[in-house]
């Protein structure tokens, strides 16, 4: 059975828990106001794609590819992203709802993260590097042995990251969030 190829289409208020998705690869193409939730969106290429208030919580994505791929306003709580394909790996997040997702081990330099609920969110040896994190909330994101060198977190709060476990050079902070760096060792800063 040939996997099916799909360029420049616009999928618009599918609901994939509904109608299966078809298995192939996905260029180019734009999905608006559609549900993947608890969909197994596994061995899925999307290539240069834009999803637009999407659905994907707890979406299943075995060696899907997400290659250039924007999420725009997107439900996606409890998306295991560490279990993506990895290679050519790069997509950017606006507005959108990634608590208690996953990233765990995943190289993923210069990713976008803006106006985004990060909570909960495992970053575990993750590498960031150079990444934007524009007014992000972190609260309870777990950070450990995580490569977040000039990375940009100016705007973001509620993280609690230690410069100890935590690859941090040229990382960029604000006055008002460098507490988030302190947390650990219980100081109290007015």
């Amino acid at each position: 059975m040939t996997d099916t190829y799909f360029d420049s289409e616009e999928f618009t208020k599918i609901d994939f828990k509904k109608t299966k998705i078809n298995k192939g690869e996905y260029d180019n193409c734009t999905f608006t106001n559609c549900n993947f939730e608890n969909v197994h969106a596994s061995n899925i290429q999307f290539v240069e794609c834009d999803f637009i208030d999407c659905n994907f919580s707890n979406a299943i994505v075995d060696n899907t590819a997400f290659k250039e791929v924007t999420f725009i306003n997107c439900k996606m709580i409890g998306v295991k992203f560490n279990e993506c394909d990895s290679f050519l790996l790069q997509f950017s997040f606006k507005d959108c709802q990634l608590s208690f997702s996953s990233f765990y081990q995943l190289k993923i330099p210069n990713t976008k993260f803006s106006n985004c609920n990060l909570q909960e969110v495992d970053f575990t040896e993750a590498v960031l590097t150079n990444s934007i994190f524009d007014n992000c909330d972190f609260n309870g994101a777990i950070f450990g042995e995580t490569n977040l060198e000039k990375s940009d977190f100016r705007t973001a709060f509620n993280f609690n990251i230690s410069p100890e476990k935590n690859r941090l050079k040229g990382g960029k902070f604000s006055k008002d969030n460098v507490i988030g760096l302190l947390s650990e060792y219980r100081v109290v800063v007015d």
